[in-house]
């Protein structure tokens, strides 16, 4: 009879036997390369060797796996492996921060206790089901992570399939955009303009960055990182207007602290800006006596100013225009900008001025929905179909047969609500 193939990871019958003062425990195990090796461990008894056989097999590095990367690794060795892979990757410092924090926070704290073979679709399910209940969002953060973890793992035949695939799909809660209004533009600018300026007031003086850059941000619908990114050598100034190029952005990093990126979001992203006349006045003010390769905005030590410090100012000017609950932020200056442009001329322009590769992007996430009604399509209707009588006087409809009684019987028991 032939003997029947032993699986894949699996190993076959331990047998032993004794030599000398020795037992030795031995058995064959088929690896992932599909190659049978003999595995053989010797010790003073026959228990001692088998016991010895079996820890040296759960070890074994297993041939065609990533180092210890098998079925039965703890998924915190996946997350590992996975996060210096993830390091090799062609992706903005952001992206690899947000995805590190996304396993840090939401993930492994459900799944640090489990191997990769003892991660099932329903445990998946089970973990994005009650991420959806409280946030949405998050589900489906994790749901793209955990595509990442457990497609590495794949590809290093680590497990034979993806848990995340036949979990339920996750609902989509769309948020409608919402720009500034031209009364709460007027409002913060006067808000900006004022900020600190009373007498006596303790600390240095408003040195008027953050209220330039709100008005570029309301001028341009640049992200608020391309705005603090741009220098002198960005910017051309000529008799048809300025024009200001979009090559990078400033961004906050972990153990590099803030500078500039030589990049902007996305490929689209690099473009060039026809300024408006109040922003370019703003810039050629600010240009000033600044280095050619120096940040426009910046610091007391020459470098970027600091994101969150340029929002925490934009916060004041916020309660000091009674707007502090109304979650305004820097962002809705972009959105502010893609809607102006969409109504006064269409999508496409707009997602042009915005650097988006896409006007369904634009419309879905930057576009407020216009709430004003045009009443022309109505007067048009009337015009067409409205009767006449022959004279070409309007035509006035007696009433149907029976509506006369109807209408005296409800005024008489009173509207129920329900006619």
């Amino acid at each position: 009879m032939v003997r029947p193939r032993i699986d894949l990871g699996t190993y076959g019958t331990i047998t032993t036997r004794r030599t000398g003062e020795k037992t030795i425990a031995e058995t064959r195990v088929r690896d992932a390369d599909g190659r049978v090796r003999q595995v053989r461990v010797s010790r003073e008894t026959a228990p001692q060797a088998r016991r010895e056989l079996k820890k040296r097999l759960l070890r074994r590095p297993g041939f065609g796996h990533a180092g210890d990367l098998r079925p039965d690794a703890p998924f915190t060795t996946l997350v590992d492996r996975w996060d210096a892979d993830l390091e090799t990757k062609e992706l903005a410092d952001g992206t690899k921060d947000h995805y590190r924090d996304q396993v840090r926070l939401y993930i492994l704290p459900a799944f640090e206790h489990f191997t990769l073979a003892e991660l099932t679709t329903g445990r998946v399910e089970a973990l994005l089901n009650a991420q959806e209940a409280d946030s949405p969002s998050r589900a489906r953060k994790t749901r793209t992570v955990l595509n990442l973890l457990f497609g590495y793992a794949l590809r290093h035949d680590a497990i034979n399939r993806n848990p995340v695939q036949g979990t339920s799909r996750l609902r989509v809660v769309k948020n409608k955009p919402k720009a500034l209004s031209l009364e709460q533009v007027s409002k913060i600018r006067e808000a900006a303009a004022n900020w600190r300026t009373d007498p006596g007031l303790p600390g240095p003086k408003p040195d008027g960055q953050v209220r330039d850059i709100i008005e570029i941000l309301l001028g341009t619908a640049m992200r608020p990182g391309e705005v603090l990114a741009l220098r002198p050598c960005d910017i051309t100034d000529g008799p048809a207007g300025m024009v200001a190029a979009v090559t990078g952005t400033v961004v906050q990093r972990k153990k590099k602290g803030t500078f500039r990126q030589e990049r902007p979001k996305t490929d689209s992203s690099n473009r060039f800006v026809p300024v408006p006349e109040f922003a370019a006045a703003v810039i050629r003010r600010r240009l000033r006596g600044v280095p050619t390769e120096r940040t426009i905005f910046a610091g007391r030590t020459g470098g970027p100013l600091v994101p969150p410090n340029v929002r925490r100012t934009f916060r004041e000017f916020l309660v000091d225009a009674g707007l502090a609950d109304s979650g305004i932020s820097l962002r809705w200056y972009r959105r502010t900008g893609a809607t102006v442009i969409a109504r006064g001329m269409d999508s496409d322009a707009a997602a042009t001025f915005l650097g988006h590769t896409s006007s369904a992007i634009t419309e879905g996430f930057y576009i407020e929905v216009d709430t004003t009604i045009d009443r022309t399509p109505a007067a048009h209707m009337e015009r067409t179909f409205r009767r006449k009588n022959p004279d070409g006087t309007l035509l006035t409809l007696p009433p149907a047969r029976g509506e006369d009684e109807v209408i005296a019987r409800v005024d008489q028991e009173g509207d129920d609500g329900d006619t």
